[in-house]
This record gives structure tokens, C-alpha cells and sequence, in this order.
């Protein structure tokens, strides 16, 4: 086999098991199990039964399933139905999963502990706690890493599971209705024991996607099966996304997440080095970790071009390393921003009031009102994570940060007289 060929089908797979003569082989994506399966299976068989010293069968799966269980078949228990591979037919229909996405390898922190216990708690009593369970924050902060987690464990607990983004439910709705497959379409999403829906917000605005969407939501939930919804923002703050929708993502428990502080981005970029297999001197995660706040996203991106700058041109992994090969990203994000002294004085400023108070315990109207607009404009204009607000702010707790946050956020869709105000301070940050 040449070596571009061995690369791209044969080095993503893992062996998942080897009972009773069949090899079970696990692969990245259907895609991959396809191309396998029509086109190397004779191979792998032969080899197989060379190293094994006997005939020996071979089926391909997607990885993290567990193919050895007996199939089960969808009944109103809630049993759910998996299918293999062997020899011949079409790969299996599982869920789109990164093998990398699991809740162990979450690192948690301030920013998202409460996410992440409330994932945990769903798959130790799915379609009772917490149903449906919703998740938001901004881009690139671990929401689809929870979501992706949650699936592979029901999925590993032999559960139906259903992942998918609300572009693909909204291709997939479309097409159904164009090839008239509507209850085929019915079918694969309402016999789900556990249905993970990404990007929940993109339907927003689509009045038929919402309707089909709004069926199928129903369905399960009066079923006790398990919904787990990702979103960008709070459901508050969702426009053009029916009343009727909303109300049922209320039902069960929204949980957010916030940007990383300091010491969980240095906890998640050691993870990510431990996972590239090679050590990282301190000073260099450091330096990453500081200049670098704004999602999970973009501090793996930033050590993964360090790791590539050192591997092409061979020279060690240094500081001075960091800050040639990150250069330009970091001219590009030299952006200024107002630190939290001038957020907190230039509030002060506008409302009228001693700045001290703000970090005080005083909760007369007014002081209420600035304390509640500062936390807002030192998260979404000084780029301050929850609990660095928390500490900002006397130390305050991180929960009633949060909920100062959130309300804000819901305050702003329908009081003109705040969007006011915060628009007048945030111009003055700027000209200052």
C-alpha cells in the first residue's frame, strides 16, 4: 500500500475489539467506513488473518461506538437500534462525533463548572433531569465540545442518539419535503432517545423550521427523551424565534459559558500540549495564555501554529519562538481595550455616583442599575470573563455576577432608555 494511501484510510482507525474471529475497526466517519469497506476490505481481511494466524472476519464502525452488543430494535421502552457492518452493505448511520469531544477531557474551570455539572447530571438521568438542557456562550468556548460529550457517553450507554446542527435539520427538512420523504424524515428524529442540536439559533427567523422543529421537540419530550440544545446567547435574547419555542426551552435548565480566566486557559493549553505529545515550557503557555482570552478556539489555534512554526523549521519551542510565529496575530489583535478602572470610572461618571460604591453592597435603585451596567460593559467591552468581573467588583459571587449579566443581556431587547445609556458610555470608552 503506498503511503498516502495508508495515511488518509488505514491511520485514523483504531481496533475496538476482536471477539469470536470478527475484528471490529473503528473509524473516524462514515466516509471513511465507506471507503474501507469498498475498497480495502480484502485486504485487511487477508492481512488480518495473517497476524491472527487464523480466518478471521472484519466490520467497521464509527469510533467510540460498541458494536459488540446485541442490536437492539425501537420500541415505546425507548430502546434504540444500532447496526453493523460485516462484509458487505452500507456503513452505519451513527452520529458525527470527534472522538477528541468528551466530557473527561473538558477542562473545567470557573467559566464553565456549571455547564459542565449540569452536562453530567443529564447523562446519569436522561429525559428526567434537566430536559431540555441548554447551553450557550459566545464562539468557540466549549459548547460543542459538552454537546459532542454528552453524545458519545449515551451513545457508549447504548442510547439512539441524534447530533446534529439546525442547518443540517433545516437541509434535511427541506429535502424531505422536495422528495416527499416527510416521515421518513418524522421518523429519524422523533425515535431518538437523546436528540443534540448545535447552532440552535440559525432557525430563528425560518417560520417552518420552527413549526417542524416544534413537533419533533414535543414528541420527545412527552416521550422523556433527552433534548440538549447549544446556542451563541440566552434564549432571552433570541429574536424571531417563536414565543411557543422559547417558552420550551425555559422548561428545563439554561447553562452558560463564559470566556476562560487566566489560570483555565493555562490548564487547557497544558491539556492540548500533553495531547500533541510534546513538552512546553511554562514561559511559553504563559505567553499564550495572556495574550490570548477570547475563546478555547483560539488559544488552541495559536499553540497549534507554534507547534507547526517549530516542527518546519526545526528550532525548539522557546518564547522567542511564540512571539515570531504568532506575530502577526497578535498585531491584528492589538486592538485597545478599556481596562476595567476606566469601564468602572467612566460608569461612575454617567450615573452620577462614587465609584466605590460599585464594589460595595449598597442595592438602592441607582447604584443597582450602575453595578448591573458595569458588569455588562466590563464583559462585553473590557473583555473581562465572569469571575476576573467577580474579583473586579469586590470579590463579589460568581452566580450573582453572572445573574447581573444575564439580566442586562435580557434587558436590553426591550428597554430603549438602557441601550441608551450603554451606547453613550461605550462611546465615550472609545473616544477616551
Amino acid at each position: 500500500m503506498s503511503r498516502p494511501s495508508y495515511l488518509t484510510w488505514l491511520k485514523p482507525t483504531v481496533g475496538v475489539s476482536f471477539e469470536n474471529n470478527l475484528l471490529t475497526v473503528g473509524a473516524p466517519s462514515s466516509f471513511h467506513s465507506q471507503m474501507l469497506q469498498s475498497r480495502m476490505i480484502n485486504l485487511i481481511q487477508t492481512t488480518a488473518t495473517k497476524v491472527l494466524g487464523g480466518p478471521c472476519d472484519v466490520c467497521f464502525v464509527l469510533s467510540g461506538a460498541t458494536p459488540q452488543s446485541p442490536p437492539l430494535t425501537n420500541t415505546a421502552g425507548g430502546h434504540s437500534s444500532r447496526h453493523l457492518t460485516r462484509g458487505t452493505g452500507p456503513a452505519p448511520d451513527y452520529p458525527k462525533l470527534n472522538p477528541k469531544y468528551t466530557l473527561d477531557s473538558f477542562v473545567v474551570g470557573p467559566s464553565n463548572q456549571f455547564a459542565h455539572a449540569a452536562a453530567l447530571a443529564v447523562t446519569h438521568n436522561p429525559g428526567v433531569a434537566y430536559n431540555p438542557l441548554f447551553l450557550y456562550g459566545g464562539v468557540g468556548l466549549g459548547k460543542t465540545h459538552l454537546l459532542q460529550g454528552i453524545g458519545r457517553t449515551f451513545l457508549n450507554q447504548g442510547l439512539n442518539c441524534v447530533y446534529i446542527n439546525s442547518e443540517q435539520f433545516t437541509n434535511e427538512f427541506i429535502l424531505s419535503i422536495q422528495t416527499k420523504k416527510t416521515r421518513e424524515f418524522r421518523n429519524k428524529f422523533r425515535s431518538a432517545d437523546v436528540l443534540l442540536v448545535d447552532d440552535i439559533q440559525f432557525i430563528a427567523g425560518k417560520e417552518a423550521i420552527q413549526e417542524g422543529f416544534f413537533h419533533t421537540f414535543n414528541e420527545l419530550h412527552n416521550n422523556n427523551k433527552q433534548i440538549v440544545l447549544a446556542c451563541d446567547r440566552p434564549s432571552a435574547s433570541l429574536k424571531y424565534l417563536e414565543e411557543r419555542l422559547l417558552s420550551r426551552f425555559d422548561w428545563g435548565l439554561s447553562a452558560d459559558i463564559q470566556k476562560p480566566d487566566q489560570e483555565t486557559r493555562l490548564a487547557i493549553l497544558s491539556a492540548k500540549a500533553a495531547s500533541l505529545g510534546s513538552p512546553v515550557p511554562a514561559d511559553v503557555l504563559s505567553f499564550i495564555a495572556a495574550r490570548f482570552s477570547s475563546s478555547v478556539r483560539e488559544l488552541e489555534g495559536a499553540l497549534n501554529r507554534v507547534f507547526a512554526y517549530s516542527d518546519l523549521t526545526a528550532v525548539p519551542l522557546s518564547l522567542e519562538l511564540a512571539n515570531i510565529s504568532l506575530s502577526d496575530l497578535l498585531s491584528s489583535s492589538n486592538r485597545t481595550v478599556p481596562s476595567s478602572d476606566q469601564i468602572l470610572s467612566e460608569v461612575a461618571s454617567f450615573y452620577k455616583v462614587d465609584g466605590r460604591l460599585l464594589s460595595g453592597n449598597r442595592k438602592d435603585r441607582l447604584i443597582s442599575r450602575a453595578r448591573q451596567t458595569a458588569v455588562y460593559l466590563l464583559r462585553e467591552t473590557g473583555e473581562l470573563s465572569l469571575s476576573d468581573i467577580a474579583s473586579t467588583l469586590g470579590g463579589r459571587d460568581y452566580s450573582t455576577i453572572r445573574h447581573s449579566w444575564t439580566k442586562v443581556t435580557s434587558l436590553l431587547k426591550e428597554d430603549p432608555d438602557l441601550r441608551q445609556e450603554i451606547s453613550a458610555i461605550q462611546e465615550e470608552l472609545t473616544l477616551g
